[in-house]
């Protein structure tokens, strides 16, 4: 039995479960909110009582997020250890608690049970995009080829994506649809903003462009499937790694803003020859498709069966 433990928090979710399929596993998700002042002191203290989080344990526990690591070492203790406990991202407290930790190498986190890669996991798979593509292709038929997905955060903790910035990226992706004949796959996302999601749309409405309006079934995976490029924004590091499992042509829209890790792992995406920084133009090139989800299984199911 696994099981996947967050706060909730879609991202961790699915980094979780991205795994579990990975190991070929049905994982239980559990979702924990500690009320104060437990909810202060993690990862620190103690975990809340929760009726939810109780015997019989998981052989396998993959947990993720701050509020998880308490009932992440509860359950490691009350198994007496038969729990192998993966905790993913940077538990803030010593990785030796655990059995294996996993966090994204621009953290910089080291340990003889911790592993590293480049991007983050996920749930995509070649049969995903496939299939979603094909899901796609009746709406996206009167787009001609090559299409570019166009994957747009926004503003956050580190990046800010401004009125000004979105008319900057809506003529940029207007122009290349004039100058590189190619067609547009546009999703915004919650963060985008209704002002600057209006701007984009607005530059792209006499163009070969597909914009998502927020209705209906996500376009994302389809959008990725469908893709022969494509031109994420910065501000998400899961966004940039998503695509780049891809194996097209990946362009990082840079917003403004710094954030060290960030910049460490935008410049390592660069070296690594899976993205470049989107200038206005396109070009093509190849690179091996990267995939931390089976990198990280594969971890995984070795340390478990030698554990």
């Amino acid at each position: 039995m696994c099981w996947v433990l967050t706060n909730g928090m879609a991202g961790f979710e699915t980094q979780g479960i991205g795994i579990a399929d990975a190991l070929g596993l049905t994982p239980v998700v559990k979702r924990v909110t500690p009320p104060a002042p437990y909810r202060w002191l993690a990862p620190h203290g103690p975990a809340a009582p929760d009726a939810n989080i109780k015997a019989p344990w998981p052989d396998l526990l993959i947990a993720s997020g701050r509020q998880s690591i308490p009932y992440a070492r509860m359950i490691k203790r009350a198994s007496k250890g038969k729990t192998f406990v993966v905790i993913l991202q940077n538990p803030r407290v010593s990785p030796a608690q655990f059995d294996l930790v996993w966090a994204p190498a621009h953290d910089e986190l080291t340990g003889p049970n911790v592993i590293s890669t480049l991007v983050s996991p996920h749930r995509l798979t070649r049969e995903r995009l496939r299939d979603e593509a094909a899901i796609w292709e009746p709406k996206l038929a009167h787009l001609p080829r090559p299409r570019v997905a166009v994957l747009v955060g926004g503003k956050n903790a580190i990046y800010d994506f401004d009125e000004a910035a979105a008319a900057k990226l809506g003529a940029q992706l207007a122009a290349l649809t004039d100058k590189k004949g190619v067609s547009l796959m546009v999703t915004p996302s919650r963060r985008t903003g209704e002002a600057q999601t209006k701007i984009i749309k607005d530059a792209l409405a006499d163009k070969p462009a597909y914009v998502w309006d927020g209705t209906g079934d996500n376009p994302y995976f389809g959008f990725l499937g469908q893709a022969d490029a494509v031109i994420v924004t910065s501000d998400s590091v899961n966004m940039v790694g998503e695509a780049a499992f891809t194996g097209k042509p990946v362009y990082v829209v840079e917003l403004s803003g710094h954030s060290a890790k960030f910049r460490r792992f935008l410049d390592a995406m660069y070296e690594k020859a899976a993205a470049r920084p989107f200038t206005g133009t396109l070009e093509s090139w190849e690179y091996a498709p990267l995939n931390a989800t089976h990198d990280i299984a594969e971890a995984i199911r070795t340390r478990f069966a030698n554990r």
